[in-house]
């Protein structure tokens, strides 16, 4: 097995920019020509203009009515297999599991026999959600407005618990602060965002002294495996992506409430307000659930800490006339890599479907080193690199909010080329690996971003590598690469079939 990636956390730094008009030499190129040295161009951002409460509020995305998926309106019995949960059999099949509970006569949710059979009852709405919107979309993604935002210095400012706490994250001492940029950076989530959910549900911003249960749980979300900080953050980001992303998908039918109430999303709403209301369905009943995504919910503690949201919003964030800038494959010329893995999770597998896996030629599989070459896909600077990932800044802004930007992940630390390095395409950036999240083999994982949105890899703007553009199937990490009428399926070993060459 070399092509699956479960993405882990890696730490990163954001670059230290050269001078303008100098670079940084990447190591590991000496033998080919470095890029010319470009000039470090202002940030493409343009603030917003303020609207005083109240005003007409104007979204990101339209407003136009659309036609939710299909909810399944039939019973179906399932059999349980090894490693299944009643939560994981639940998130399957769209029901709570209080559905499933009530419907097998449950007594003990946490056995399950390996073999036993499960009744799946149809789900049956009762009722539409809050028509108010929350958030525009710019306001849920690591976008342009985060440039002029600092999560340290705000939360020094604040003085609350955070301020003074502490985590270790991957044998690292993090302060609050570098932990909700970490996640923000990672899972491309504002900043402002966390923040405001860490407010609303443990006063960890403001208040030095927040309730005892909150201090292992600062989300709000009381599970024994995700306590702490960084746990509770990287499932929230999670979170608000998932609402986000299927929603512009147009593959989230409903919310499923802990308390077994199923309801639909009303139709009008934006991506950025779904995230949200998806993010809370996840933790209340429908009373308390209501009140939190009305006007006088989180909304008014997003407001008091940053202000109206719709006053930063980014119109469009995604323009509609969006192309993508021309790409190559991300591996040296006359090399074979394999084609890995179809559309998956971009960070996590609550975000668009933003991912490609290649693998590098050689006999051996599972994660072993290997001193074959990735290489930049497009032009561009480098704004991260550490502990398996690089960022390609494409419009040399030095910020990955803005414009396009492309991630890569599972590069080794030998030979990854520095922060502040500015590439051309086909130069060598560093080596597959394992490194920066669980892997089943050796292999580069490669998304793209705009304006910190990850975009779809099969959506409107198909990713496009040296003519190869991806297509989707049926299922996460399977899908095609196809060029002149050649086809080439993803399959996670090497094999004739999944071999692509430049």
């Amino acid at each position: 097995m070399i092509a699956g990636c479960v993405i882990t956390f890696p730490e990163n730094e954001l670059a230290e920019l050269p001078p303008e008009g100098e670079t940084s030499q990447p190591p590991g190129l000496s033998n080919s020509p470095h890029p010319p040295a470009a000039t470090i161009i202002p940030p493409k951002v343009t603030v917003p203009p303020t609207r005083q409460p109240g005003q007409p509020i104007l979204t990101p995305t339209p407003d136009n009515q659309r036609m939710l998926p299909k909810l399944r309106d039939t019973e179906e019995t399932y059999t349980v297999s090894a490693g299944d949960t009643l939560s994981i059999i639940a998130k399957g099949f769209g029901v709570t599991v209080a559905m499933l509970i009530e419907a097998n006569g449950i007594a003990d949710p946490n056995l399950l026999d390996v073999g036993q059979q499960l009744l799946i009852p149809a789900p049956v709405p009762n009722g539409s959600s809050p028509a108010y919107k929350i958030i525009p979309d710019s306001e849920l993604v690591y976008g342009p407005m985060t440039v002029f935002f600092d999560p340290a210095a705000f939360i020094a400012e604040k003085g609350g618990y955070l301020s003074d706490y502490s985590e270790e994250v991957d044998e690292i001492q993090l302060s609050g602060g570098e932990i909700v940029t970490r996640v923000s950076r990672e899972f491309s989530v504002n900043p402002k965002l966390l923040l405001a959910v860490l407010e609303y549900q443990s006063g960890w911003v403001s208040s030095k002294n927040p309730d005892p249960y909150f201090i292992d749980y600062p989300a709000g979300y009381p599970d024994s495996n995700r306590k702490g900080l960084w746990r509770q953050l990287t499932w929230a980001a999670n979170q608000l992506n998932f609402g986000y992303y299927t929603w512009k998908a147009n593959v989230l039918s409903a919310y499923f409430l802990p308390d077994g109430n199923i309801i639909l999303p009303t139709t009008t709403l934006n991506a950025g307000t779904v995230g949200v209301q998806y993010f809370f369905s996840q933790l209340f009943d429908r009373e308390k659930w209501e009140s939190v995504t009305t006007s006088g919910g989180f909304n008014a503690t997003y407001q008091q800490l940053f202000g109206y949201a719709f006053d930063q919003a980014i119109e469009p964030l995604v323009p509609s006339d969006l192309e993508q800038p021309i790409m190559q494959l991300p591996f040296e010329d006359k090399a074979t890599w394999s084609f890995t893995g179809g559309p998956h999770g971009g960070w996590g597998d609550g975000s668009a479907w933003a991912a490609l896996d290649f693998a590098p030629p050689g006999e051996t599989a599972g994660c072993v080193p290997n001193n074959a070459w990735v290489t930049a896909s497009a032009p561009g600077l480098v704004v991260r690199s550490n502990n398996g990932v690089v960022v390609i800044d494409l419009d040399f802004d030095g910020y990955e909010q803005t414009g396009w930007s492309l991630l890569y992940l599972h590069m080794a630390s030998q030979d990854r080329i520095a922060a502040g390095s500015i590439v051309s395409p086909g130069d060598r950036i560093g080596h597959p690996s394992c490194e920066g999240g669980l892997s089943s083999g050796t292999h580069v994982h490669l998304a793209r971003r705009y304006n910190g949105e990850w975009i779809e890899a099969t959506g409107a703007i198909p990713f496009l590598l040296d003519g190869w553009f991806a297509e989707p199937a049926n299922e996460e990490y399977d899908g095609y690469l196809v060029k002149d009428g050649y086809v080439i399926e993803a399959w996670d070993s090497r094999k004739p079939e999944n071999q692509i060459h430049r």
